[in-house]
């Protein structure tokens, strides 16, 4: 193996966004009345939409070009611009590991964590002057493929011919309003998920032994049954699923795959004395109905679920209830 000394750079296309401050007038009008209509997950929808109103304000497309390794996550690469380079530019994260969820954004126009996304298999290489044009057989060129190495040891000599690893496009999570460059509110994501009430609601009645002490073993489980929700239980609402949805767009015309992860993990509890009532919950045009099984909400979860298979479970077990 070969020490290279070489540098390679990568370049971040970041979509970005500064809100227009809020004037007095903005914050005091209120819609109009025959707008309003009741909502089936609670409250009033038109008031809902109109407290997620999209923001008004600047927007933009940056570029920063900086060192970086194929290793390298795209968040490494942000928080060395905010460190080095432009102090306001504005993310959020958090573990930084793939366990909480908040740095889900739009990653070359898919939703992904910035934390797990690595420039090795994000980058693409910058387009040949002839992509986008057809030749005479009528075949469009789209361009040199992503930098990808033979092997590890040649890693360090990714696309040494001009040292770029490639580009990265940027923006924030699609289908929810943004408040700052890729600072998206997910907020109409966590309150579909309030509404739903995502804890367990057992019977609470306490179980005893034959000698009146009381059982400890009262919510036991079998292996089986701890299978049918565990996997689900692994959601870290973190949006991808929701931001990958052709339905969703902010929790107005479709509930959410996110919220229904949720309600399927306590509806699949055997501890749980809810189902029914959680399933009448979903059974509506908002929930289940909306849902059109596209599975689009599969591609990418982080945690591994396959949220269009448990959408067509839950759709199922809804409808044979």
């Amino acid at each position: 193996m070969t020490t290279s000394t070489n540098v390679t750079t990568v370049t971040l296309k970041v979509n970005r966004f500064a809100p227009r401050p809020e004037r007095e007038r903005d914050r005091t009008r209120s819609g109009s009345p025959f707008a309003r209509r009741s909502s089936p997950f609670g409250g009033s929808a038109g008031s809902a939409a109109a407290s997620r109103r999209r923001p008004h304000g600047k927007q933009w497309v940056q570029e920063y070009t900086i060192p970086a390794r194929p290793e390298d996550t795209v968040l490494d690469c942000l928080m060395t611009i905010k460190r080095t380079v432009d102090p306001t530019l504005a993310f959020r994260y958090s573990c930084g590991h793939g366990m909480c969820g908040s740095d889900a954004v739009s990653i070359n126009g898919t939703p992904n964590l910035l934390c797990t996304a690595t420039l090795r298999d994000w980058a693409k290489r910058p387009s040949s002057p002839a992509a986008g044009m057809t030749d005479d057989e009528g075949f469009r060129h789209t361009g040199e493929p992503a930098c990808e190495p033979d092997d590890a040891d040649d890693a360090d000599d990714a696309c040494a011919g001009d040292g770029s690893l490639g580009v990265i496009e940027l923006g924030p999570l699609p289908g929810f309003p943004v408040q700052r460059d890729l600072i998206a509110d997910i907020d109409p994501m966590l309150d579909q998920i309030r509404r739903l009430r995502p804890y367990l609601e057992a019977s609470g009645t306490l179980a005893t032994t034959e000698d009146g002490k009381v059982d400890v073993f009262e919510y036991l489980q079998r292996p089986d049954q701890l299978a049918r929700y565990e996997q689900l239980s692994n959601c870290i609402a973190c949006g991808v699923c929701e931001g990958s949805c052709p339905v969703f767009a902010g929790g107005d015309a479709f509930i959410g795959p996110a919220a229904l992860i949720w309600a399927s993990r306590f509806i699949n509890d055997s501890r749980d004395t809810q189902s029914m009532a959680r399933m009448d919950a979903i059974d509506t045009a908002d929930g289940v109905a909306a849902c059109q099984s596209v599975r689009a909400c599969t591609r990418q979860c982080p945690r591994g679920i396959d949220v269009g298979e448990e959408m067509w479970q839950i759709v199922a077990k809804v409808r044979e209830r």
